[in-house]
């Protein structure tokens, strides 16, 4: 492709958006193909998610080169970039989270936590469930994100007696409640960088849209799990965890600050849950009692409160390290060697730019001394504190090639132009945007496994559609954060670090294929929502101040 003449110097590639055939449906079902091929090899052939990732980044190379006419060079420099940011912040956030989670099994704290939990819920797992893969997950998501509730409260779950693909598939489920505002709002900050929107106007937006889900949630996992009966038995308990939780995203988000919002939200839904189980206990039902172990673990510890210890450690530490800005020390933007400047974006008429945003004292490195402070305070000796370290290689090394592989390709539809093809086919849809913007978000996600590179992908191109069609940019902008939730279930990222800490490595497609169709119906719901409140409902969207 020529490039246009008024193109800045050091531009080496311009991004076509009709190279097939100069037409916008063809472009676009061609563009679709490498995400059609991680999908099948997933979802049809259930293959690794190594594997399923692998391949689309293939097909994504062979398209973006030999179709859209990117140099090679430039291919191969866009998806290192993408594979960077897939080491930090994503992977070094999610290694270290597991690393705590190692040396809480290691000092015999997780034992302890998962008794606690015995001791303190009802004898049904139904609402064990509820408890742990909702609120304490959400918790985990609220601190850290980018995967490890998953990995974390999965593995707790198959310790409380639940088969590792129940375990997991609940987890994912329900992870899709507090994903938009994980690892302390970052998700949100990326789409206000990217749109030039104000992030709290977006939080406040995306804090009109989640809680509706996160009332639903306990209603439709524990229906899934139980059946209508178990729905009809335990309904109080279901509309106090997902009601205060809901309550508590809404209010947050929209008057107290969007970077606290996961965390004050699942705190109050595990308070008020399992203060609530103290007063009211549903007929024992002996299909779903707990699977009960005989003692409280190897290490002979006294059961109470000090399984906490290190969700507590890690939630004061990163909570501390945010609001100390301790993440700015050291930070540098690193312009992508060969990519930087080089793409042009024709649909915006500007050079690309490439900047990997390399933060040694980032959150990661909070959960780290998280980690460390854990180990030191549980009398965890050195010996043991780098057996933990090796455990966690080991459980994470697959997972972390899979989520470079499909950042990298995240990074290669976004650089070559295939994204913003997509983005204009989807938009072409006119006034029906609204049912059809959430599945940007969502496989913007499907692809990072992440709500932040999600944002990042397509926040921007949401609003641009958004405009070119007369509709709310800020309503269409939290809608791909919105939409990209629904998403992460699905992600080959995320399921990749689920099945880290279970007995289900190498079977990410059975996984995918037992949630494949949640997401999907889920993610229709909100595109039916987000239709009501552009057309109907337009109260509900906050103005963006002057």
């Amino acid at each position: 492709m020529a490039l246009p003449a008024a193109v800045p110097p050091g531009v080496l590639f311009a991004q076509p958006l009709t190279p097939v055939g100069n037409s916008l449906l063809f472009s676009f079902l061609v563009a679709a193909v490498p995400i059609a091929v991680a999908l099948v090899m997933l979802g049809v052939l259930r293959r690794p998610a190594w594997q399923a990732s692998l391949a689309g980044l293939i097909a994504g190379l062979a398209i973006a080169t030999g179709v859209w006419g990117m140099p090679v060079g430039i291919a191969f420099d866009a998806v290192g970039a993408g594979m960077a940011l897939a080491l930090v912040p994503v992977m070094w956030i999610v290694v270290n989270a597991l690393l705590l989670y190692n040396i809480a099994v290691k000092s015999g704290r997780f034992e302890q936590f998962r008794q606690w939990m015995l001791d303190h819920l009802p004898d049904d797992r139904r609402l064990v469930l509820l408890v742990v893969a909702f609120s304490f997950g959400c918790l985990l998501e609220g601190i850290s994100g980018f995967g490890t509730p998953v990995a974390i409260t999965s593995a707790l779950l198959v310790g409380l007696g639940f088969p590792a693909l129940e375990a997991l598939t609940f987890t994912l489920i329900f992870n899709t409640a507090p994903v938009a505002f994980g690892a302390l709002g970052v998700p949100i900050t990326v789409l206000g960088a990217v749109t030039s929107l104000p992030a709290a106007t977006l939080g406040a937006m995306v804090g009109r849209q989640l809680p509706f889900f996160a009332l639903l949630l306990p209603f439709y996992v524990v229906g899934i799990y139980g059946g209508f009966r178990s729905i009809r038995q335990l309904w109080p308990a279901l509309l106090v965890s997902g009601g205060s939780f809901a309550l508590a995203q809404f209010v947050t988000s929209n008057f107290l600050g969007y970077q606290l919002t996961d965390v004050l939200s699942s705190l109050t839904s595990l308070i008020v849950t399992i203060a609530f189980l103290k007063v009211w206990r549903p007929e024992p039902d002996p299909k779903f009692a707990v699977v009960r172990s005989a003692g409280i673990g190897n290490n002979g510890a006294r059961v109470g409160y000090g399984g906490w210890l290190p969700w507590i450690i890690v939630s004061v530490v990163v909570i501390v390290w945010v609001h100390a800005d301790i993440a700015s020390i050291g930070d540098i933007k690193l312009k992508w060697p060969g990519l930087h400047n080089a793409v042009y974006v024709t649909l915006y008429n500007k050079p690309y730019a490439a900047v990997w945003d390399f933060q040694p004292l980032g959150t990661g490195t909070a959960i780290l001394l998280a980690a460390v402070i854990t180990a030191a305070w549980t009398r965890t000796g050195v010996g043991s504190f780098f057996e933990c370290v090796l455990k966690t290689w080991r459980q994470t090394r697959i997972a972390i090639a899979t989520v470079m592989m499909i950042v990298g390709l995240a990074y290669l539809l976004n650089y070559s132009g295939m994204s913003y093809t997509l983005g204009m086919g989807v938009a072409s849809t006119g006034a029906l945007f609204p049912l059809v913007s959430a599945s940007l978000g969502w496989v913007a996600v499907f692809l990072s496994g992440s709500d932040t590179s999600g944002n990042a992908l397509f926040g921007n191109l949401q609003v641009v559609a958004a405009r070119q069609v007369g509709l709310d940019p800020v309503l269409m902008a939290a809608t791909n954060s919105s939409g990209g939730v629904m998403g992460k279930m699905i992600s080959p990222q995320n399921i990749a670090t689920g099945v880290s800490t279970t007995e289900l490595k190498g079977q990410e497609g059975v996984v995918f294929a037992r949630t494949f169709w949640h997401s999907v119906f889920l993610t229709l719901l909100l595109g039916l929502l987000v239709f009501l409140q552009q057309h109907v409902l337009s109260w509900m969207i906050p103005t963006v101040p002057h």
